[in-house]
């Protein structure tokens, strides 16, 4: 079993893979299609680091808990940008799935053997 440290440090590189995927799918938004090379460049770039970062943290961490809080962050990330800067609709329905996604990801952290005191 990973020790505590290990297991924090594949904590913090899911969470910067994460934000991450929050950079990579808005940049892919910003992009039209892939027709502004800039913003095509990042969404490259920051994709590859994501996906090499995710890797990196389930040396430590059980698949199906990577790979939720990965999409769960990127998935809310992503909404919010989208509603922010893309005028996407900001209805309470959305912004309550959301809240039920966060939710999600908190559990599964706090859920997390390592995550529990004395662990």
């Amino acid at each position: 079993m990973p020790s505590n440290s290990t297991v924090a440090t594949a904590w913090t590189l899911l969470l910067v893979a994460g934000v991450l995927e929050i950079v990579w799918s808005t940049s892919m938004k910003a992009s039209e299609g892939f027709t502004k090379h800039l913003y095509t460049g990042i969404t490259l770039t920051a994709a590859w680091l994501s996906f090499w970062l995710l890797g990196l943290a389930m040396k430590s961490l059980p698949l199906g808990t990577a790979y939720a809080v990965w999409t769960g962050i990127g998935a809310v990330g992503a909404a919010i940008l989208g509603m922010v800067f893309f005028k996407e609709p900001a209805t309470a329905a959305r912004i309550l799935c959301i809240v039920a996604i966060v939710g999600g990801i908190l559990g599964l952290k706090l859920l997390h053997p390592a995550s529990s005191p004395g662990a």
